[in-house]
């Protein structure tokens, strides 16, 4: 193990400055409009850039990718990163800053592709579950270090922005100077939405529906904390908690789901988040208990999303697999980019806490419907036969149709498989669709005592028709 991670020890360093800047933006950006009390509809407007950035970078992406290849392209799009992190300390406006959070987006999923794209490539069959469970890990810390890094720089100055920029800049670094080879340039993957929510609707719903969870989440919780009375260390330690929870989870959570029927731990999982978030919303939480009740929170919110990609994975063919990705990809990328807006709409009209209200009735709606198309799925599994084998044609006068029949013991299929079988002579001109060939027993004449000679059924063909022809070895009775 510790020799697959050091062969990919440069990805995982750039990962982890990456998901470091792009966390302690995040939350920088929800303290810095909250502590200039602008409306909540701008602070959900700014998540949904950066989510909606992240959907239409899956297209440029790939083209980008295509055109220059991995490197150049991670190296071009780190800069414009950088770039635009440092323009938020350059520049006032929230229609600029709306602007620069959409730029990030784009940027940052060019980014996740190179590095994903590169370890999913050079990843062998042996590995790869420990390749990809590493960069996951790698992903939660640099979120966690995130928060740790706003906790240092409580002030909420141009420092933390600074930061920001710096560790963009570095995350040049480790792919700049890798000895790895370079991968291949990417193929863009086919979108199939229709097929796949006609296939997988209970894990297409989840994922867009936890997309509005997580994305109104990490955009306005930070708002929601300093609206409690909670100082910029109380805030990244609420933040840092949620996202530990998260990280904790995924293991165990995935080994249940083994154990159990996903579609119905994915059920359970949303009943229990509607209650709690309900709770957060209602009761007067503060101190170590508010961080129990998000701690709970990250447990339930964070693994909605795997268990529903593994739900869908289990459900369709191996070389649709890839087609699957991109359209979860967009699934969660809408969802986690109208998630923010509706949820600051609720917080404006309503108060802070309206949060966790907004978050608590998708969880209902979520748990209706994947209640709903559970019962349809069941419904049409109790339509179809399952007590018995359809046959057509001849295979119903057939034995054998007695072997198909599982109401038929093994008894008895066996004395008709052993039963005499009639024999079917053909009238000239006519064809027999049959073409069992079985060898008789001598049956005595009721004119002659003579003995018959044993007779073989055998089957030509006519040379102008196709049809099977039934003959006797060229002999007539």
């Amino acid at each position: 193990m510790s020799a697959t991670i050091r062969s990919f020890s440069s990805l995982y360093l750039a990962t982890l400055l990456m998901v470091l800047a792009a966390g302690l933006l995040t939350t920088y950006l929800g303290l810095r409009l909250a502590a200039i009390d602008v409306s909540k509809i701008w602070i959900g407007a700014m998540m949904s850039a950066y989510y909606l950035g992240l959907v239409a970078g899956s297209k440029i992406g790939h083209r980008l990718i295509a055109r220059v290849g991995h490197i150049r392209a991670f190296v071009a799009t780190a800069g414009i990163v950088t770039a635009s992190a440092l323009g938020h300390a350059l520049i006032d406006d929230l229609n600029v800053w709306l602007l620069l959070r959409l730029m990030v987006g784009i940027c940052m999923m060019c980014q996740y592709m190179v590095l994903e794209s590169w370890l999913n490539e050079q990843a062998d069959s042996k590995n790869r579950g420990t390749v990809f469970a590493s960069y996951m890990i790698v992903s939660y810390l640099g979120l966690v270090l995130g928060q740790g890094a706003m906790s240092l720089n409580p002030e909420l100055t141009i420092k933390p922005l600074l930061l920001v920029a710096i560790c963009f800049a570095l995350c040049i670094v480790p792919l700049a100077l890798t000895r790895r080879i370079h991968p291949q340039p990417m193929r863009p993957a086919p979108l199939k939405i229709k097929t796949f929510w006609l296939k997988v609707p209970q894990s297409l719903t989840t994922i867009a529906l936890a997309g509005m969870i997580v994305g109104s989440f990490y955009g306005l919780a930070p708002a929601f904390a300093a609206a409690q009375g909670m100082n910029t260390e109380q805030v990244a330690a609420y933040m840092a908690t949620t996202v530990i929870a998260g990280l904790l989870a995924q293991w165990p959570m995935g080994k249940l789901s083994d154990r159990i029927r996903r579609s119905r731990l994915i059920r359970t999982n949303t009943v229990l988040l509607g209650t709690l978030v309900l709770g957060m919303a209602v009761l007067p939480l503060s101190g170590y208990l508010q961080l129990v009740f998000t701690f709970c929170f990250g447990v339930l919110a964070f693994t909605l999303y795997p268990l529903a990609t593994a739900l869908a994975n289990q459900n369709i063919e191996q070389d649709e697999r890839v087609a699957l990705s991109a359209t979860i990809l967009l699934t969660f990328g809408l969802g986690a980019s109208t998630g923010p807006l509706i949820a600051s709409a609720f917080m404006q009209f309503g108060g802070s806490r309206m949060l966790y209200a907004f978050m608590a009735l998708v969880a209902a709606l979520l748990f209706l419907r994947l209640t709903q198309v559970n019962y349809q799925q069941k419904q049409q599994e109790k339509s179809q036969p399952k007590d018995y084998v359809m046959a057509s044609g001849d295979l119903v006068s057939s034995p054998l149709a007695a072997a198909l029949d599982p109401r038929v013991d093994q008894a008895t299929a066996q004395q008709q498989l052993m039963a005499e079988p009639e024999v079917v002579v053909a009238e000239p001109g006519q064809g027999v669709q049959q073409e069992l060939v079985f060898e008789t027993e001598p049956v005595a004449s009721s004119e002659t005592a003579e003995p018959v000679p044993p007779q073989t059924e055998q089957v030509t063909t006519a040379p102008d028709d196709p049809t099977p022809v039934a003959s006797k070895d060229n002999k007539t009775s």
